[in-house]
């Protein structure tokens, strides 16, 4: 067993270390909006909480993105790791605190606040280090494939990590945030243990640090924002519109949402595995074929209601996500040199880390007007974005050697 351990592949390390890493987080994804009410949250404030996370990604993934190419993917990853499980620590001891009436409402939001900040500034490190690690152990033809491992390890964790979430939050509420911190720690001993430090691919000749305003990777960076805010959208409103739609107690809702994201979780799995890596469709096909499969999904969530048309609706916007994503980070990730993979994954993950930043309070702020508003803009957003892109990727093959 020691001997087959040593023999894995650097990337199926990381792969593990992802899957690991998302698990914790995709835990809390059913558990999140009813915690919140039963601590006399609004829907609002809960979805600050997801914005303030998103605001510390923003800010700090460039950072971490240029300092991994300084410091070594693997040193990067192990803290974003280690933060990421003592913030939710942080959280459950202060949701401890709230049920127990020990504070003010302010107080307990502020203690709430403080652990997803502390998390957010963490956790940012993790994604455009794993980035930039595909990128440093796979060749230009190979890209694509690598990086839609990322996108399968994402995929696996939505799968397992609600339906473990579901299964816990029958002990408790508490219990999947306790549970993820748990893990994090699990995980950062792995990666400390058998996670490789890559070598890395530089080129001789130096070159400037990246900006957003970059001609090779404005439009992709703007497309991984616009699909990323369509969905964070839909994410951040999912449970309480399952539960009111269907007209769920703060018990049920768990459960089917928990069942609902794990096929939802299933269908992007397959989106990597099948359409990406056996049929091996490079960037501009999963660009194509990504937007408007999501706008679909998106569609008929805005006409769904039964469990079975919500749970279908979220298995199609799973698979445009599970396309655009990995198509947008390969293609970013083939636009530039060697040694600018760190800081283009930093700005990819800053990119769609404002764009979580702003979603829960779009999400949240037209939930609270309508139900159906969040889903009628997160469709607008994909129905503006596949002609876009389209227009973009013809214009590109024209003038391509």
């Amino acid at each position: 067993m020691k001997e087959f351990v040593r023999r894995m592949a650097p990337l199926t390390l990381l792969f593990v270390t992802l899957f690991n890493s998302i698990l914790g987080l995709s835990v809390l994804f059913p558990v999140l909006a009813p915690l919140g009410r039963t601590l006399g949250l609004s829907e609002f404030e809960i979805g600050s909480l997801t914005g303030a996370y998103a605001l510390m990604q923003l800010v700090f993934s460039p950072f971490w993105g240029r300092l991994s190419e300084r410091r070594g993917r693997k040193p990067i990853m192990l803290m974003g790791i280690l933060g990421f499980s003592v913030s939710f620590f942080g959280f459950a001891v202060a949701a401890e605190v709230g049920r127990r009436h020990l504070v003010p409402h302010l107080g307990l939001y502020l203690m709430l606040l403080g652990a997803r900040l502390v998390g957010g500034i963490f956790s940012s490190a993790t994604l455009p280090t794993a980035q930039a690690y595909v990128a440093d152990v796979t060749d230009r033809d190979s890209r694509t494939r690598g990086m839609a491992l990322i996108g399968a390890a994402f995929g696996l964790a939505v799968i397992f990590g609600p339906v473990i979430g579901a299964a816990l939050s029958t002990i408790g509420l508490l219990a999947p945030v306790y549970a993820s911190a748990g893990l994090a720690l699990l995980n950062a001993l792995f990666v400390w243990w058998r996670l490789p430090e890559p070598v890395r691919q530089r080129s001789e000749t130096p070159v400037a640090a990246l900006s957003l305003a970059d001609r090779r990777i404005t439009h992709l960076l703007a497309a991984g924002l616009t699909a990323t805010l369509a969905s964070v959208a839909m994410e951040q409103t999912i449970a309480f519109y399952f539960q009111d739609q269907l007209g769920l107690t703060e018990a049920m809702t768990p459960r089917y949402v928990g069942a609902a994201l794990a096929v939802y979780g299933i269908v992007s799995v397959a989106a990597q595995v099948v359409l990406i890596r056996r049929l091996r469709l490079g960037a501009p096909a999963l660009l194509r074929l990504g937007p408007p499969i999501a706008l679909a999904g998106f569609v008929l969530l805005l006409v769904a209601r039964r469990f079975g048309v919500l749970t279908s609706a979220l298995a199609l916007q799973g698979l445009g996500q599970g396309l655009i994503l990995p198509g947008v980070t390969s293609a970013l990730s083939l636009s530039v040199d060697d040694n600018e993979q760190g800081p283009v994954a930093g700005l990819n993950s800053a990119s769609q880390a404002f764009a979580r930043m702003l979603g829960p309070f779009v999400g949240a702020g037209l939930y609270q007007l309508n139900r159906h508003y969040p889903y009628a803009f997160s469709s607008i957003l994909l129905a503006g974005l596949t002609p876009l892109l389209w227009l973009r990727l013809r214009a590109a093959g024209r003038t391509a050697p």
